[in-house]
């Protein structure tokens, strides 16, 4: 995986959050915070867990723990500052999204292959950046596609986030249908 597969991974992963949000705003506040069962309660919680997720993964990133102390007060930090109840409506979670992103489209510009290659410690090995920041994509797909639901559930209509939708959107070698 080089830097010419991240970034647009990354652009796809902005997209589909946005769009996510975007479904979500249309949402009640009684809607969004819904307890619907799922294995994170509402709406709400479920991109909670997202955003919170991309954060952490941000700073390990950035600054691998050294010890089970720092990670774990790495955690401890996640959890104070996405506590879902810190967030009454999507535009809160969308204000500290767009915190999230920024920084984040940072880090991801000033990435080279070489530093993709870069072995970072996780739990008994040791893993390659490119393969944890796929896996960081995958985590808010999959999510993402459980919030898919939970708008059904609500008789809301969620949005299309596949990968080919973001190509041909933002594309622009895209043809028009004939």
């Amino acid at each position: 995986m080089t830097i010419d597969d991240i970034r647009p991974l990354y652009q796809y992963d902005r997209w589909a959050n946005n769009r996510v949000l975007q479904a979500a705003s249309r949402l009640s506040t009684e809607e969004f915070t819904r307890d619907l069962g799922g294995s994170f309660r509402s709406v709400r919680d479920t991109l909670v867990h997202i955003i919170g997720g991309e954060w952490i993964w941000l700073r390990y990133w950035k600054e691998p723990p050294t010890s089970s102390a720092l990670l774990t007060g790495l955690r401890s930090r996640r959890d104070l500052l996405f506590n879902p109840n810190s967030f009454p409506n999507v535009a809160t979670v969308q204000l500290k999204w767009a915190e999230v992103e920024n920084e984040q489209i940072e880090f991801v510009n000033d990435l080279t292959d070489e530093l993709l290659e870069r072995l970072l410690p996780f739990r008994a090995t040791h893993v390659r950046l490119a393969h944890l920041m796929q896996h960081v994509a995958n985590h808010s797909t999959y999510h993402r596609g459980q919030v898919a639901l939970m708008m059904r559930q609500l008789g809301a209509e969620p949005v299309a986030t596949d990968f080919h939708v973001f190509l041909v959107e933002c594309s622009s070698e895209a043809v028009p249908a004939q």
